[in-house]
């Protein structure tokens, strides 16, 4: 598994190589951004037990680095999905009236931002185009950024996080092998689907809907009847 990503996960490269995958995420959710952060990690794990065997440490990319790299990388591409959403654009408008799901998670992120609580923008972080579509739902409602940002890091954080440890333990536990990293990748992906499903659950109500009821209206009088 190492000899795949070569030099590169000895090198601080490895760590902006993260941090751009990341960025771009957002804008092209197709790009590997989570595989390449469990493969640095995998590698991590592996270099840890290099270097108890007497190997130098500045082979092993650090943990606490990987993770800082891919969490500001994915709040910093959430913003600019936002403000450029924010800005909008009639093509921008268009594009978001077209798409049923863009359109439905800016009418739910919306009540669920409104409502204080925004856990909605920290499940769709680990969904596939998830972090797409909340970013840019957010900004297209006007969502101010004391409701969003918050949010938005902690997902980054819980996201990384959640990538790293998936393949650093899964290296430790398996070995830095094709097997290892393929069991690590697979777990992220079942994170994914699963919070797919949160996403796409329709939000329940808020309570039960109250039908309004006319006002009484105050009995008319006989029309006088000509005699």
């Amino acid at each position: 598994m190492l000899e795949s990503v070569g030099a590169l996960t000895s090198s601080p490269w490895i760590y902006a190589v993260v941090a751009l995958s990341v960025l771009l995420d957002v804008f092209v959710p197709l790009l590997p951004s989570g595989v390449l952060v469990i493969t640095a990690a995998t590698a991590a794990a592996a270099g840890s037990t290099t270097v108890g065997a007497g190997e130098a440490a500045h082979q092993v990319p650090s943990l606490l680095v990987l993770t800082l790299s891919a969490a500001t990388a994915s709040v910093l591409g959430d913003l600019v999905a936002y403000r450029l959403a924010w800005r909008g654009g009639e093509r921008l408008d268009r594009a978001i009236a077209r798409s049923r799901r863009l359109t439905t998670a800016q009418e739910r992120l919306g009540a669920a931002l409104s409502r204080g609580g925004g856990a909605l923008v920290v499940v769709a972080r680990f969904a596939p185009a998830g972090r797409s579509v909340v970013s840019l739902g957010a900004g297209a409602a006007h969502r101010t950024a004391k409701e969003f940002l918050p949010w938005s890091a902690l997902a980054g954080v819980a996201w990384a996080g959640y990538s790293v440890g998936l393949g650093y333990f899964g290296g430790q536990w398996l070995g830095a092998t094709w097997f290892g990293t393929a069991v690590s990748v697979l777990a992220l992906f079942v994170a994914g689907s699963l919070a797919a499903l949160v996403v796409r659950r329709p939000a329940a109500a808020a309570g039960p809907v109250q039908t309004p009821v006319p006002a009484a209206t105050a009995p008319s009088s006989p029309a006088p009847v000509n005699s």
